[in-house]
Parts: C-alpha cells; sequence; structure tokens
C-alpha cells in the first residue's frame, strides 16, 4: 500500500517573515492608538474648566489618559 504525503512544508523563512510583519502591524497598531490618545488628551486640555464641566469632566480624568507605559 502506497501513502502520498500531503502536507506541504512551509519554504524557509516563510514563518519569519510573517513574525516580523506581524510584529511590524503590532508596532503600527500600537502608535496609531498612542497617536489617537495624544490627539484626545490635547484637545481636552485645550478646554475651559466651563466646557469639561459641560461634557461632565474633570481635569483630574483628563491626566488618567496620560498614564501607562507610553506617557503623552
Amino acid at each position: 500500500m502506497t501513502t502520498i504525503n500531503t502536507t506541504k512544508i512551509p519554504p524557509f523563512g516563510a514563518i519569519t517573515t510573517y513574525r516580523v510583519i506581524h510584529m511590524i502591524e503590532g508596532l503600527a497598531n500600537s502608535f496609531s492608538s498612542w497617536n489617537s490618545n495624544r490627539k484626545t488628551y490635547n484637545e481636552l486640555n485645550a478646554l475651559t474648566a466651563r466646557e469639561l464641566n459641560d461634557i461632565g469632566i474633570s481635569r483630574a480624568e483628563i491626566e488618567s489618559f496620560n498614564s501607562g507605559f507610553f506617557r503623552i
């Protein structure tokens, strides 16, 4: 009885290439998220106390955006 091997081994470097692309995609997503948070923080900081009160946010809550590994 003959068996046929139908599983293909990926070419050398294909998995490494996938991992590098996945890492770059993760970095791009992290940067995009950081930039969005930075813009939000700057726009909220530009508001007056009255405008912040109108939308129900205090200055202390704005500072909570400025925490974590990537500080703004």
